[in-house]
C-alpha cells in the first residue's frame, strides 16, 4: 500500500508519503503559507510514486490550516479516484509525544485551546477526556498520573496548564509522519472513505472577535 498524509494544522507544514511500511516525510514551519508549499513538497517526495490513498490532518486546529489539507488531499483523491481518511490532530500529537498518556493542547487563539485527554490502548488512541474547544483555566485535569502535555497551548498558557499532567513537552507538533503511522492500518481495514464524504473536525465555528467584543474584553 502507499498513500500520501498531509498535516498542516499548525504552523508546521508537514508531508509524508507511505511505501509498502516505508514513511519518507518532510515538515517546514510555514506560517500563513502552507497553501504555497504544501503540494512542492508533498511532489517532491512523490515522485513517480502510484498512490492507492490520501490521508490528511483532520482537526482540531487552524481553521485556514484544516481547509487547506482536507482541500489538497481531495483534490488529489478525486483526480486519480482514490479513498481517503482523516486522522485527529490530537492522535498526530499523541503519536509524536511518545507516551501512553497524552495531554493534547493546541493555541485555539481567542484566549482558548484545542484540549484533549488520550491514553493509548492495545495500539490506538482512546480519548479520556474528548476534544473541545475550552478556556484554558476551565480546562479539566485527566484521572490518574503520568500524563504528559503537548501542544502549543502549553507555550502559550503553561502556568494555567502545568499543573493538570506530571510532564510537558510544549514543542511536540503533529506531524504526517505520525499520521501516516495511524493512517497505515485504517486504511488496511478499509476504513477509507469516498473524497466526497472527508470534511475537517471544527470544534468551533467562530474564528475571530468582533471590534465590540475585543473592546469588552480590553
Amino acid at each position: 500500500m502507499r498513500f500520501a498524509a498531509l498535516e498542516t494544522s499548525t504552523e508546521w507544514c508537514s508531508v509524508a508519503v507511505w511505501r509498502d511500511g516505508e514513511i519518507a516525510g518532510l515538515e517546514r514551519r510555514a506560517g500563513n503559507r502552507h497553501s504555497e508549499i504544501a503540494l512542492p513538497m508533498l511532489q517532491s517526495l512523490l515522485g513517480k510514486t502510484r498512490l492507492d490513498a490520501v490521508a490528511f490532518g483532520a482537526g482540531p486546529g487552524a481553521f485556514t490550516g484544516l481547509r487547506i489539507a482536507c482541500g489538497l488531499a481531495q483534490g488529489l483523491a478525486f483526480a486519480h479516484g482514490l479513498p481517503m481518511i482523516g486522522i485527529s490532530t490530537f492522535e498526530a500529537l499523541a503519536q509524536e509525544a511518545g507516551a501512553a498518556r497524552v495531554v493534547a493542547c493546541i493555541d485555539a487563539r481567542m484566549r482558548e485551546v484545542y484540549y484533549a485527554a488520550l491514553e493509548k490502548r492495545a495500539g490506538r488512541w482512546r480519548e479520556v477526556i474528548a476534544a473541545q474547544c475550552i478556556a484554558p483555566q476551565s480546562a479539566p485535569r485527566p484521572p490518574g498520573d503520568g500524563w504528559v502535555g503537548c501542544g502549543s497551548g502549553f507555550d502559550v498558557y503553561g502556568e494555567v496548564l502545568r499543573n493538570k499532567v506530571s510532564s510537558v513537552k510544549s514543542q511536540v507538533h503533529p506531524t504526517a509522519v505520525a499520521l501516516a503511522q495511524l493512517a497505515a492500518p485504517r486504511l488496511a481495514a478499509g476504513e477509507g472513505v469516498d473524497a466526497a464524504l472527508a470534511t475537517p473536525v471544527y470544534l468551533r465555528d467562530k474564528v475571530a472577535f468582533t471590534k465590540e467584543e475585543l473592546e469588552r474584553r480590553s
